[in-house]
This record gives C-alpha cells, structure tokens and sequence, in this order.
C-alpha cells in the first residue's frame, strides 16, 4: 500500500478568511473556520490544499458545534495510504478548532471508505485499520513526499536566481536569508521546517532533504536538476488529478454548506 495508484485533484472555492473572533463568532464564523483549518490539509503527494484541489464536497457545520465532512478523490481507486492520510489529517485538523464540539469526517465513493472512515474516526491508525494488509504507520510516507516538496521548493526559489545570473558557486553559498522575500520562499521555509530541516535566515538555500547537508559547489547543477524534474512532475500529476475530479463530478457545487 505505499504507491498511489492514482493521482488526485482539482480547483475548487479559495479557503475563506478566518473570522476575527472564533470562539464567540455564531454559525456561520465556525464554519468559516472549520474551512480555514480544512485548507491546512494537504494532498501529500501534490502538496496542495484538499480545499483548493476540490477534494472537499461538503463542509456542514450544525448550531451545536458539530462539524460534518466530506471529502472526495478523483479515482475509486486512489492508493488508501494517500486517503487515510488526508482523511486522519483533516479530522485533527477540525477538531481543533475552537468551538467544534464534535466532528465526522468521511470519505465518499472510495473503494476503501468503509476501513477509513472506521479507522479514523476511532483514531486506530493505519496499520489497524488495514489489520493484515499493512505493514507499517504513514509517518516514512509523510516524510518522503515532504523531502519531494522541498526539492519542488527549491526549483521555484531557485530558478529566478538563476535566470538572473547566479552561478552554482553562488547559489551554494547564500542562504535564505539572502533569498528575497516572495510566496515560494515562505512554502519553502515551512516544508523544510516540517521535515525538522534548517529554516532561519543563516541556513543554507541548498540542502539535501534527507540529512539537511548542504549542497557543495560541484553538486549544485544536479540538484538543481532533480529539484526541477521534481517540481514537473508534481505539476503534471496535479494537472492530471485536476482534470480527473473534473470528469469525475463535474457539478462542481460550493462545499461550504452551513445547516
């Protein structure tokens, strides 16, 4: 259970903006925050939000507090390790927000929704919600595609730089304090800094994902490849999951439905 047998996406509602006051907002402020939570949760192979890839179909908040998800992929057979992850994530990722006093969160049309939906909302983990087929829990998984989003990181930072003249010498030695500021570099801060990798100012732009080793001099034009060729294939997979949701359900309503 550690391919993805398929991938997963398309564009749906920006989050909306977190309330000012969650805790003694009404109705309609939780949802709106249970919404802003639901866009901290990313696909983890595409890196992306479940909320912008279209992966939520409804988002139901009751008077009471409780809080109903439902969530969605391109395929029937997308790998379960993937939707046990976004599924698991977007629970935890409810339940704390303030003023949620009850949360379901279920995946739909998926061949493996009834061990998922079971497994997570008994908080079993996946080993024991797959009782026999899998081997181990998804933190190695989690931890390969976020070294992947580091490398996709990088080619985005670093290729204006390099379109501006910086040499490999040059590039190995700056740090991302040296970088100016821009979206990219803060993503960039913030994958390295879930991977527990150098994230301040003084740390080096070029590193290896997996030790956080910088990157000599001589090694910087291939890794500066391998960061490309990451990006582009992350791209083209969320391309293609996009349009696969689209085929999939294409009425495209507004998941956010407050009852």
């Amino acid at each position: 259970m550690s391919s993805r047998t398929d991938a997963t996406v398309s564009p749906a509602p920006a989050p909306a903006p977190a309330p000012a006051d969650v805790a003694g907002a009404g109705k309609d402020g939780l949802a709106d925050a249970v919404w802003v939570a639901l866009g901290t949760v990313r696909d983890p192979e595409l890196d992306e939000p479940i909320t912008t890839l279209g992966f939520v179909a409804s988002c139901t908040v009751s008077a009471p507090g409780r809080a109903q998800v439902r969530l969605r992929l391109p395929t029937y057979f997308c790998a379960p390790n993937f939707a046990f992850l976004m599924v698991a994530d977007a629970y935890d990722a409810v339940t704390a927000v303030a003023g949620v006093r009850a949360a379901e969160v279920i995946l739909d049309d998926h061949f493996a929704s009834d061990a998922i939906n079971a497994g997570v909302a008994a908080r079993a983990g996946f080993v024991a919600s797959f009782d026999g087929e899998a081997a181990a829990e998804l933190d190695e998984l989690r931890a390969t595609f976020l070294r992947k989003a580091v490398l996709a990181g990088t080619d985005l930072v670093c290729r204006p730089l390099a379109a501006a003249g910086r040499r490999p010498a040059e590039l190995a030695a700056m740090t991302l304090g040296d970088v100016p500021a821009s979206p990219g570099l803060a993503r960039l801060r913030r994958r390295r800094a879930d991977l527990g990798l150098p994230a301040d100012d003084a740390a080096a732009l070029l590193i290896d994902p997996a030790t956080g080793a910088p990157v000599a001099p001589d090694d910087v034009p291939l890794h500066l490849r391998r960061a490309a060729l990451t990006r582009t294939g992350i791209e083209a997979n969320t391309s293609i999951c996009s349009g696969m949701l689209r085929a999939r359900y294409p009425q495209g309503a507004d998941p956010r439905r407050f009852s």
